[in-house]
């Protein structure tokens, strides 16, 4: 059994209503390559981590193609919400429809064996130049949710645990915050992150830290390949 982890598949259909490679040649083709990627390397006992941006869909009825073309991919799937998945709904409704094909990563966590998956969407960090009040009330918010997410692992007694966030947790190596402190707290293994895009994306820092591994998984900057995490 692997965990692979991966982010920002941007899906909009079939022809796309959106085509990605608007923001560049690299993404050209990316939902095949994807796709070719996944075949090859997730076997039926293996699981994946979607770290968010997953369909343009604005509707969860709308969304409906983009997920049917995910639940066909072998593994198990487990969703994060990203800041385009304006498609999400509540929680208990998602599962109604599609808790045969998906687990939503949302205020818990979900066990893989004997890892704890955590995670939640994130926000902007105090960091960003234009950081306002209400960037503030929802990034509070926010490590309020992780922190339930935690909490919720630690009673599993977990071999590990892997957080997963849409956006970023830290940009510098040296840069703590309300996120960085939960993960050193609660002792996580395994951050994984996507948001960044471009074939010369901004700096994220990736690597080792406090115990804490953190990777970004944006599927553009990962060559549209999946990233093993355990």
């Amino acid at each position: 059994m692997n965990i692979y982890a991966i982010g920002d598949l941007h899906l909009s259909g079939e022809p796309p209503t959106k085509p990605m490679e608007i923001f560049g040649e690299h993404w050209l083709g990316h939902k095949e390559k994807i796709k070719a990627n996944w075949l090859a390397t997730v076997k039926a006992g293996d699981t994946v981590i979607i770290c968010g941006d997953i369909s343009w869909a604005m509707g969860l009825q709308n969304a409906a193609e983009d997920l049917a073309w995910l639940a066909q991919l072998p593994g198990r799937k487990l969703l994060l919400r990203g800041n385009h998945d304006y498609w999400w709904a509540s929680l208990a409704k998602m599962q109604q429809l599609y808790g045969a094909d998906f687990e939503f990563i949302q205020n818990d966590c979900i066990m893989v064996g004997g890892n704890a998956i955590c995670g939640t969407r994130g926000w902007v960090l105090p960091s960003a130049e234009n950081f306002t009040v209400e960037d503030e009330k929802i990034y509070k918010r926010e490590a309020i949710r992780l922190e339930m997410s935690l909490k919720a692992a630690l009673k599993q007694e977990p071999a590990s645990i892997i957080v997963a966030f849409h956006y970023p947790p830290l940009f510098a190596a040296e840069e703590h915050n309300l996120f960085t402190d939960l993960l050193e707290q609660y002792h996580v293994n395994y951050c994984v992150y996507g948001h960044i895009h471009g074939e010369n994306h901004v700096l994220t820092f990736e690597g080792e830290r406090e115990g804490v591994n953190y990777k970004l998984v944006s599927c553009d900057t990962q060559g549209f390949e999946l990233t093993r995490i355990l």
